[in-house]
């Protein structure tokens, strides 16, 4: 079988590793381009539209899992989603989480041996691929967009709930040489912005060091919805879900002026509404 696949890999050597691997593997797939950051393998994949995409966890930037959410939310919806295998040293956890999840993944080192099964499991889906969908449908590649989107929600939950902590309860931030208090009771919204934080109430805006995703696993997850890569909103504060002519979601908050946009990855928690 001919097929078209990227590959993001921050380490030169291993990419070039995996590609020597491929060649004997799969002598009928085309790598057509090598990245080495999230961010370039989200801009390549979608100029490219390879058919599948060699996704390494740790990358600089943002992770793997990441870059493959924001790849499937930019990802056009007239275009089959390509398959994804990620690529990881993670621990044994991480490796369940990935079974269950249904999303093929290769450890590191790539073996020859477990590589071939990728490649056959890869080929299955390619195979199942639509030629040509009818208009207003979407075409499939082995997982449909929404089954991939279910499944990258899971695994990027999945280390967060495994380090899970009792709930945070207050929020520590700078004003000027001042630190203040903010009960997590009062806040609206977590809005990542470069490397702080924007913390929204009703009546501030606060910016605090820590990554969110260092935050997340001390929000009450029943309280607090991730709706974006960058953004977490209280979710008894949301008022209203609307949908613009382009199908994307926003939200009103109540305390906030400005909608929040939901990113295609979480659209699914506002299906029902």
């Amino acid at each position: 079988m001919n097929a078209t696949a990227l590959i993001a890999e921050d380490e030169p050597l291993l990419a070039a590793a995996l590609q020597a691997e491929l060649a004997r593997a799969w002598p009928g797939l085309r790598v057509v381009a090598t990245v080495g950051h999230g961010a370039a393998a989200v801009a390549q994949s979608l100029a490219l539209r390879p058919d599948v995409v060699f996704m390494d966890i740790r990358m600089p930037g943002m992770t793997g899992l990441e870059a493959a959410g924001e790849l499937a939310d930019e990802w056009p919806a007239d275009a089959g989603f390509p398959a994804l295998v990620f690529v990881t040293a993670y621990d044994q956890y991480a490796v369940q989480a990935f079974e269950a999840q249904a999303v093929d993944y290769l450890l590191k080192p790539v073996q020859a041996e477990r590589l071939a099964r990728t490649v056959q499991r890869v080929q299955a889906l390619l195979a199942q691929r639509v030629p040509a969908a009818a208009p207003g449908t979407e075409p499939t590649a082995g997982l449909s967009l929404d089954t991939t989107l279910e499944k990258l929600r899971a695994l990027l939950v999945a280390p967060a709930a495994a380090h899970a902590t009792e709930p945070l309860r207050l929020i520590q931030a700078s004003v000027g040489n001042a630190i203040r208090l903010v009960p997590v009771d009062e806040v609206l919204c977590f809005e990542a912005a470069d490397k702080y934080v924007r913390v929204l109430t009703a009546d501030s805006e606060l910016l605090i060091r820590t990554p969110l995703k260092d935050l997340l696993p001390q929000l009450d997850a029943s309280v607090f919805w991730q709706v974006h890569r960058g953004t977490v909103v209280r979710a008894t504060a949301v008022r209203a879900v609307l949908r613009d002519e382009a199908g994307k979601l926003s939200l009103e908050v109540a305390g906030l002026k400005e909608r929040v946009p939901v990113s295609r990855l979480y659209a699914g928690r506002f299906r029902a509404m």
